[in-house]
């Protein structure tokens, strides 16, 4: 066991290293002087602009502010944003909590219908409740995410008025935070009305951000259900007059669940790319929408932070599933 860990941590050292260049390369890829995009309306002097220039290390060769940016992501240090002068680390903390709770949100939503409804699919197999489940599923899969929220804020905002356009909660409510999450914070402060607020801010968002992942979960759930249904036990356990609710539910979903888990926990990535998109409509603000505004700002350190936290919070779910996998079934580890 202790081999196969090391394995999966030894190949994520490459992979950090190809995420250190990527975020390096992608912001200086985009067009446009970081200093004149910085300035605004504002005019900028030839000589102001290169002590400017100077002072951010702009002026110096690629090579040497990357190797510069990789020796201080190495030791914990992300730099200071260009426009607000804070540690990258401490604002990507601040805001974190919000994409948290929106992505748990939206991951336990997927989860709740997209298992019943992959289970459901493969009982009804060749049904055409089985089409209509997995025609949704593809829908849904298929469905972009800056479309499906502009398209559900138009219809159950601007025209059912059920629900707000945007924010974590109305204005009239203001009270410290103390966990990050709003749907906890409400419940701390004790004010009337506060939690129905937050709550009804967070159904738009957790449905759009988790449209994509109830898809893949149902799909996958539906696919696992029908090769365990065909398994010798699950005949054998209705040959001996079992009710069918407890094959299904007991025999069959629950060694059914092992590639769901895995699946689940491969979700975290399309869920924090669906967030930045998802924020961004929204106006949640969490890091989904700082990474944006961080990029029309040209706000290198915080681009390149940001992103590397991402990547590495993805690979650290990722190696957890990994092993975690590898803990259930232990021909894998082997396999590997």
């Amino acid at each position: 066991m202790l081999r196969f860990l090391f394995t999966r941590l030894a190949l994520l050292i490459p992979t950090f290293i190809g995420i250190t260049i990527s975020a390096f390369a992608f912001i200086r890829l985009l067009p446009g002087d970081p200093i004149l995009v910085m300035a605004g309306e504002r005019t900028v002097s030839p000589e102001r602009h290169a002590i400017l220039m100077k002072q951010f290390g702009f002026d110096r060769p690629l090579w040497q502010q990357y190797l510069e940016y990789f020796g201080n992501a190495v030791s914990g240090d992300l730099g200071r944003s260009l426009v607000t002068k804070r540690p990258v680390f401490d604002e990507f903390l601040t805001l974190f909590p919000a994409t948290l709770e929106l992505s748990l949100c939206a991951m336990l939503f997927a989860v709740i219908l997209g298992i019943p409804a992959g289970s459901f699919a493969a009982v009804k197999r060749g049904t055409p409740w089985d089409q209509m489940v997995m025609g949704s599923a593809l829908v849904g899969f298929s469905m972009p995410i800056f479309w499906w929220g502009l398209l559900v804020i138009i219809f159950f905002s601007g025209i059912l008025h059920w629900t707000p356009v945007s924010g974590r909660i109305s204005l009239i409510y203001f009270f410290p935070s103390v966990t990050g999450f709003m749907l906890i914070d409400s419940l701390l402060s004790g004010q009337k009305g506060a939690f129905a607020s937050a709550l009804s801010h967070l159904i738009l968002p957790t449905v759009v951000l988790g449209t994509i992942p109830l898809a893949v979960i149902a799909r996958q759930t539906r696919s696992a259900m029908l090769e365990v249904l065909s398994e010798d036990y699950v005949r054998t356990a209705r040959a001996k007059g079992l009710p069918y609710s407890r094959v299904i539910g007991i025999h069959a979903l629950r060694n059914a669940m092992i590639p769901v888990i895995t699946t689940i926990g491969l979700q975290v990535g399309t869920l924090v790319a669906g967030a930045i998109l998802t924020e961004t409509i929204f106006s949640w603000p969490g890091i989904g929408k700082w990474m944006v505004d961080s990029i029309f700002r040209r706000d290198y350190p915080s681009v390149q932070g940001g992103l590397l936290l991402i990547a590495v919070m993805v690979m650290l779910v990722n190696l957890i599933v990994d092993v975690l996998y590898g803990v259930i079934n232990p021909r894998i580890r082997h396999a590997r």
